[in-house]
């Protein structure tokens, strides 16, 4: 069973969803990375604050498998968890539909840190995340 280091729960809204009354695709993205940026900030850390001391994390790879679509009204938990992989962090990232934890998604986000304006580690994410990383 994967380890989830981080959870967020979050609720669908009526604009979120297509004609087909089920959330468009793209929304699950929103979810996904409104998740890691919650993470970010209950490790301490600032996106903001980041991009001012000029590291930006980026995307380099997103996969998302869609398993049972969310409906509007729909309340889900968002989780997530983290690998290192040479200078790329892994989110391992899945969404349950509540309450019966129904699998909605399931996402693999590849990122990576533009520091000063050249590909590279960030020893910030390195020192915050060890302790997450030694979990697995």
């Amino acid at each position: 069973m994967e380890k989830y280091i981080y959870e967020l729960k979050m609720k669908v809204r009526d604009y979120e969803c297509d004609l087909q009354g089920i959330v468009n695709n793209a929304n699950y993205q929103h979810y996904l990375e409104h998740t890691r940026h919650e993470f970010l900030t209950s490790v301490g850390i600032s996106f903001a604050k980041l991009h001012e001391e000029g590291v930006d994390p980026v995307v380099a790879r997103l996969t998302m498998a869609f398993k049972t679509p969310l409906k509007s009204g729909d309340e889900f938990v968002s989780k997530l968890y983290l690998k290192k992989e040479g200078i790329k962090y892994v989110f391992y990232q899945d969404i349950f539909r509540l309450p019966d934890m129904k699998v909605a998604i399931k996402a693999t986000v590849e990122s990576v840190c533009v520091v000063n304006g050249r590909l590279g580690d960030s020893a910030l994410f390195d020192e915050t995340f060890a302790p997450y990383l030694n979990k697995q």
